[in-house]
């Protein structure tokens, strides 16, 4: 992989340590968590805009499987590797880490941010996550533009464009 301007925490428990170390020097945690699947000018904003919210950036990414889940088979178009290496790529993002559960709940327990970034079709009452910021105090920031940009819209616009398929020679 290439040299990475974020750092790469898989192991939970580390990312606690790490994050628990950030708090400590007073550094106020942003979390912010998507699949990332065709980076798009929607997810630039929404990182630019979650950076803005404190000091710390942590990235969570949802792995492969959890977005079969929820978005089908044929997604996600890039494996989790390469999403993290583009989303970790970008200087809004200090940590980044991957998560497989349907909700972001388990790594706000870990992470235990002081803001959590989410687009601006998000309030508490609709946020799965909701419950838990309520519960740990962490604040709903909204961020980024509206939702005109996605990863879905991107392919079909790809699709519809009947781009030829380039063979190699």
């Amino acid at each position: 992989m290439s040299e990475f301007l974020s750092r790469i925490i898989f192991d939970r428990h580390e990312l606690q340590r790490e994050s628990a170390q950030l708090r400590a020097e007073g550094k106020q945690i942003v979390f912010a968590n998507g699949a990332f699947d065709l980076l798009h000018v929607g997810h630039i904003r929404f990182l630019r805009g979650a950076a803005a919210e404190g000091d710390v950036l942590i990235v969570g990414v949802n792995t492969d499987e959890s977005i079969r889940r929820y978005k089908g088979p044929d997604r996600p178009v890039q494996p989790l590797e390469e999403r993290i290496e583009l989303v970790g790529s970008l200087k809004p993002v200090t940590i980044i880490t991957a998560f497989d559960e349907p909700t972001a709940d388990a790594i706000l327990e870990i992470v235990r941010p002081h803001v959590h970034a989410k687009g601006p079709d998000y309030t508490l009452d609709n946020l799965p996550e909701g419950p838990t910021l309520k519960r740990l105090g962490i604040r709903l920031a909204t961020v980024g533009d509206p939702k005109n940009h996605s990863t879905s819209d991107l392919i079909a616009r790809i699709v519809k464009s009947k781009v030829p398929k380039y063979e190699t020679p």
